[in-house]
């Protein structure tokens, strides 16, 4: 199919189509890197399950209590190995990101206790978890948890002076690789075990936790293999590939992780419980193919940064910077650019393309949020979703993408309507 075939389909003029021509070759270099972690991170994962033995006999499944459940350990197993942990919980029970993170601060904090953002404020529903900047009930800040934030340097560096400072007498240090609703770079691997020696020279007994949403396989490493204590994530984010219908991961420490896994299910039951209900065969395929499946999400928002900034737009990271999580941060200036951005994404969507994104208020968010996400699975951001709170100076955020060219379908929607609308005023 030629361009002007792709320009029919999608309703854009041609000169948008040679300008996304003139993208992908700038773009070329910045997506053979993405190739090559692709590789050696498939690498990494089949060497994982080879070791793990997985067998077609462990994707039968249990019920009920669900323990003995040998395929679901044997998952488990696979997670630890590539994250250069100890020990993983992986469980379909975990219902998004924020409760994987929740079973972690609520297992591991006790009254009393200082947890420390390493880096700014963390995402919307963390801060709504934490609770100190407005009452909530079950917060932290109800159970007696203090908490001290340490906001970045001037030019957007995790400040390591006053991270080791606020360490010395905290409990637990909390990094957010991803920015989250904010305009701040994502944490690179370095970044994060940079901070973990940090903090352990200055309290070797405090708890490094990595919320580590967006940013699986994006580099080859994970941020348990270089000094975190703990991480955790969502299965309807990068490590499920799309095919995982939901669940969760925690990985770290063995005993960290048990004190996790009492706090998901009971004290002195921890992971023993929790049945697979014949899930294991789609968590453990979506694992095997996330690595391909995060590099296409590289890959398409690698086009749509470089497409929206030729349109005049800033975005986060720019062109040419490394990409350390899944997530593209777009300042797009107000709500009714907004509004047109997310309903291009949702046109281009495989489910719901007719809907008709409009902004609402969501639990665990402080200001009226749109979404886009036409997706297989509901809420899954490893497919192509794009989200924005509606507070100035209006960013969205552009997320995942099963294949690259539907992200790339999007922008280029997204620019044929601003053309349309710019041309009716």
């Amino acid at each position: 199919m030629d361009r002007t075939e792709v320009a029919k389909i999608l309703g854009v003029d041609d000169d948008i189509i040679d300008l996304a021509s003139v993208v992908h070759k700038e773009i070329a270099d910045d997506i053979e890197v993405t190739k090559d972690i692709c590789r050696a991170n498939t690498a990494r994962v089949l060497e994982a399950f080879a070791e793990a033995g997985l067998g077609d006999y462990h994707f039968g499944g249990t019920t009920g209590y669900g323990y003995d459940d040998t395929g679901r350990d044997c998952l488990e197993k696979v997670f630890a190995h590539v994250f250069g942990a100890e020990s993983a919980l992986v469980r379909i029970q975990i219902v998004s990101g924020t409760h994987a993170l929740a079973a972690v601060l609520f297992g591991l904090l006790r009254p009393g206790d200082l947890l420390i953002s390493a880096y700014g404020a963390p995402y919307d529903t963390m801060v709504t978890m934490i609770g100190h900047s407005r009452p909530v009930r079950g917060s932290l800040a109800e159970y007696g948890v203090d908490y001290v934030e340490v906001a970045p340097v001037a030019d957007g560096e995790p400040d390591f002076e006053q991270i080791a400072s606020a360490s010395r007498g905290a409990r637990m240090v909390l990094v957010q690789r991803s920015p989250g609703y904010s305009w701040r770079k994502s944490l690179s691997v370095d970044d994060i075990g940079r901070i973990a020696r940090c903090v352990k020279e200055s309290n070797p007994e405090a708890i490094v936790f990595v919320d580590n949403c967006y940013g699986e396989f994006v580099e080859t490493k994970e941020p348990t293999a270089v000094g975190a204590d703990i991480a955790a994530g969502s299965l309807i984010k990068n490590p499920g590939g799309g095919i995982a219908p939901g669940g969760g991961y925690i990985a770290g420490r063995a005993d960290l992780v048990e004190m996790a896994a009492e706090r998901l299910t009971a004290p002195g039951l921890g992971s023993e419980c929790g049945p697979s209900l014949g899930y294991t065969r789609e968590l453990a395929q979506g694992f095997f193919i996330s690595p391909l499946i995060v590099s296409e999400a590289i890959a398409g928002s690698i086009f749509a940064g470089a497409f929206l900034e030729k349109l005049g737009y800033d975005v986060s990271p720019r062109p040419g910077e490394p990409r350390h999580d899944i997530v593209l941060a777009v300042r797009l200036g107000s709500r009714d650019v907004v509004s047109s951005f997310c309903k291009a994404v949702q046109s281009t969507s495989p489910v719901d393309a007719a809907v008709l994104p409009v902004p609402a208020p969501m639990p665990g968010y402080a200001d009226e949020v749109i979404m886009a996400a036409g997706a297989f699975i509901q809420g899954s951001s490893i497919e192509l979703s794009a989200d924005a709170p509606l507070r100035p100076p209006y960013d969205a955020y552009l997320q995942g993408g099963l294949v690259r060219h539907q992200v790339e379908f999007a922008m280029l929607r997204f620019a044929q309507d601003v053309r349309a609308k710019s041309r009716t005023k």
